[in-house]
């Protein structure tokens, strides 16, 4: 066996499902999870016809390289949204959902016979950049959120000699699970250090269409064209229509970039066998062509956001995300509760999943920056959202 398997960390929702083992919530009260981040509004019909429509196409291989007219579908989405002009056929790369290419991507940029091959990954973060740095035979390393900024990450406590032995950084933005929208000078920090030392930025934008107020989140693409850098040198954007459109089962998104780089990911994924099905390619084509659904998608966790906010802030340390469609919300002190006994007690008075903030982050510097917060998810109807936050309003005012 591949002996880097054995440095995996369980994924948190294999820690949720042991902190819960022996639990019995009370009868009588209707669970609600708030604990996974899966889309549960309705995929648009539109969406599931362009897929049955394309079934046809089972009867032959797809290319990794996908479909000219979906790798134009993404260009022109991309011009769009940000208002870059991308060639379609060299900047452009469907792939299966984000998750999977992003495991990949690292798979692809990693040179484990240079010494101390380093991935710097956001923390708290995603799981996946873990599993991807380690399983590449790079050392992860942890770069902390900062809470009096709004949890943007302190990419200024890294040492110079990480720097100098990273091969791959990992951006989230907007952030998960803290919803912190990166700004242009730190984009520019970025930028600098990788020229410097010659990295590769990875930038996780699954999350870039919901959001609530103003102007929409820069993305890094469109943060490089901004700072002079129209090749994108060393750079690859990630995004995906799970979010986006309700449709996490398609496993359909998108990478964008560094033409270098996209040749080289093409290489690794064809064979990698990773080829998006026709009927999918069909989906996504409908789903990046149209914006309406988007917008009234964004419309609702709006409301939801609108709603459950204030009521949480009521009592708890809690604000509105800059984007995403999470809530990171700190445990009371004076409950004497950590993050993880606080989840366990909601479930079992109150029948309510929440996950623990702990569980997406690691120890780095002597302190794990998720500890003492809860991961909300508002991803249930408005009402069920609402129910759940007063809930976790009496949990906390009735707790001794």
């Amino acid at each position: 066996m591949n002996p880097l398997l054995s440095q995996l960390q369980p994924y948190p929702f294999e820690r949720l499902r042991q902190l819960f083992a022996g639990v019995t919530p009370p009868e009588g009260v209707r669970p609600i999870s708030l604990g996974m981040g899966e889309p549960r509004h309705p995929t648009p019909a539109f969406i599931k016809d362009a897929f049955t429509d394309s079934l046809s196409g089972l009867a032959s291989y797809p290319a990794t390289a996908g479909d000219p007219a979906l790798r134009k579908a993404c260009a022109a989405w991309i011009q769009r949204r940000y208002g870059l002009a991308l060639d379609a056929a060299t900047q452009v790369l469907p792939i299966n959902g984000s998750r999977e290419a992003l495991f990949a991507f690292a798979q692809t940029i990693i040179d484990p016979t240079r010494a101390g091959a380093t991935v710097v990954c956001p923390n708290p973060f995603y799981q996946i950049y873990e599993g991807a740095a380690l399983l590449s035979g790079a050392t992860p390393y942890y770069a902390p959120s900062d809470p009096a900024r709004n949890f943007a990450v302190d990419w200024d406590s890294v040492p110079e000699d990480v720097w100098q032995r990273t091969q791959l950084l990992f951006v989230c933005s907007p952030g998960n699970p803290t919803g912190a929208v990166m700004p242009l000078p730190e984009w520019e920090k970025l930028f600098a250090l990788s020229d410097r030392h010659g990295f590769v930025i990875a930038s996780d934008e699954c999350y870039s269409e919901i959001y609530f107020q103003g102007e929409p989140p820069l993305g890094g693409l469109e943060a490089a064209a901004k700072l002079g850098r129209a090749d994108f040198r060393n750079l690859m954007a990630f995004t995906s229509l799970s979010k986006r459109s309700n449709v996490p089962g398609l496993r359909s998104g998108f990478v964008a970039g560094d033409a270098k780089l996209i040749q080289a990911f093409l290489l690794y994924r064809t064979y990698h066998g990773s080829a998006m099905g026709p009927a999918v390619q069909g989906a996504s084509i409908a789903a990046w062509n149209d914006e309406q659904h988007v917008d009234d998608n964004r419309a609702l966790y709006r409301r939801k956001f609108e709603e459950v906010t204030p009521l949480l802030a009521s009592v708890m340390d809690v604000a509105l995300p800059d984007a995403g469609f999470y809530l990171w919300a700190r445990v009371p002190d004076a409950l004497g509760l950590t993050d993880a006994e606080f989840a366990r007690e909601l479930l079992a008075q109150y029948n309510v999943t929440v996950l623990p903030g702990s569980y997406l982050a690691r120890e780095a510097g002597g302190f794990n920056p998720g500890a003492q917060r809860i991961r909300m998810a508002l991803v249930a109807e408005a009402e069920e959202c609402v129910k759940a936050a007063r809930r976790i309003v009496q949990f906390i005012q009735s707790h001794p």
